[in-house]
């Protein structure tokens, strides 16, 4: 089974959820951004869940508790990324950061429609909704990711004359349920620059986009 191709739930090291025509709120960060011991720590606690949920015989509630379960995983991985102090920053480059955005809006329309990102030093926020295809069904998350990220990673290295990993193999998402969450979701994301203290208002971060 090609983890490209759609599918409504996939596992990696982390778990990824994608319902038919579902808004998504995914972060990507770099190689490296977060420190091994506390990555592997962060790992270990998702494992254990999973275990816990496995558990749970009635699968309503099974389901109820999993999607909660991925919400707090979600926010734990997203505040480490946020106070990560070592590892790359690549992304503050300016010429690294505009290559990053220029893909993310060439992709618009085609694979996705895009409703807002934020560029920061190590990381990516984005919020998508995946596109149907004329062949039915819907762009699978991971297909456009690997392209989305396969492309930025060759450039940015030969930017940067580097070779080995850019970008963090696997993304953390999770799917937004309504409309209430979603402007809760890209309030977020457009002040996660404010919230870092790089800039006192949204609009001043280069790297912020937001379709009302």
């Amino acid at each position: 089974m090609s983890t490209l191709e759609y599918h409504l739930f996939y596992r990696r090291r982390l778990p990824h959820y994608q319902p038919d025509g579902a808004t998504l709120f995914i972060t990507f960060r770099l190689a490296g951004s977060i420190p091994q011991e506390a990555s592997a720590k962060l790992l270990e606690e998702c494992r254990r869940t999973d275990v816990a949920l496995d558990r749970i015989e009635d699968v309503h509630e099974r389901t109820l508790q999993a999607d909660l379960a991925h919400r707090r995983m979600f926010a734990k991985w997203d505040a480490l990324i946020d106070t990560a102090g070592s590892g790359p920053h690549w992304l503050r480059d300016r010429q690294v950061a505009a290559l990053v955005a220029e893909a993310l809006r060439y992709r618009d329309g085609h694979f996705y429609a895009l409703h807002a990102y934020c560029i920061m030093p190590n990381h990516v926020h984005m919020v998508c909704t995946p596109l149907a295809k004329m062949s039915g069904g819907y762009q699978s998350m991971s297909s456009f990711l690997h392209s989305l990220k396969g492309y930025t990673a060759r450039m940015a290295n030969q930017y940067l004359d580097r070779t080995g990993d850019f970008w963090q193999h696997e993304s953390y998402d999770h799917v937004v349920r309504d409309n209430a969450e979603m402007q809760r979701i890209i309030t977020y994301v457009v002040n996660n620059p404010v919230k870092a203290n790089l800039v006192s208002a949204w609009e001043d971060w280069e790297w912020t986009y937001y379709k009302p």
